[in-house]
């Protein structure tokens, strides 16, 4: 035959206990049930005094994740304390800040790159006043030649 879908060898035999084996497993020195078993555990101690392992008091853990955050109330806020901020935040205050001087500074017309601008400026104006004042002169020109 073809092979097919189905395995051909027995694989999930069933396995049974023999009379021996199911003897030896009840045995009447063990406990029926757990239950038994806590309580004659919890008789037995009532009449000692407690003794606590050695290594109880040793090990400490903290779950942070157990840990409940305090909640602090607005009122309760001091406002005047400072809180400590990181270099990185240091650094980008202290850059903005610096970024801010220089704007400041350079509407104001007073760095070197401001004046370079200003220059510039002035050229182009006085470029555009000449070139004005030659278009009219052109057009005065123009207008006397047709007379």
């Amino acid at each position: 035959m073809a092979k097919g879908k189905f395995k051909h060898k027995p694989t999930g035999e069933r396995t049974f206990s023999s009379p021996e084996e199911i003897a030896a497993g009840s045995s009447a020195d063990r406990p029926r049930t757990f239950k038994k078993q806590a309580e004659k555990d919890v008789s037995d101690t009532r009449g000692q005094p407690e003794e606590k392992e050695e290594s109880e008091g040793l090990i400490e853990i903290e779950n942070p994740n157990l840990v409940k955050p305090k909640n602090i109330k607005a009122k309760d806020i001091d406002i005047g304390k400072t809180t400590n901020i990181s270099r990185r935040e240091r650094e980008e205050l202290e850059k903005q800040k610096s970024h801010d001087r220089y704007m400041k500074l350079q509407e104001q017309g007073k760095t070197e790159q401001a004046r370079k601008d200003l220059d510039r400026l002035a050229l182009i104006r006085q470029q555009k006043a000449e070139a004005a004042e030659e278009k009219a002169a052109k057009k005065e020109r123009k207008a006397e030649a047709r007379k």
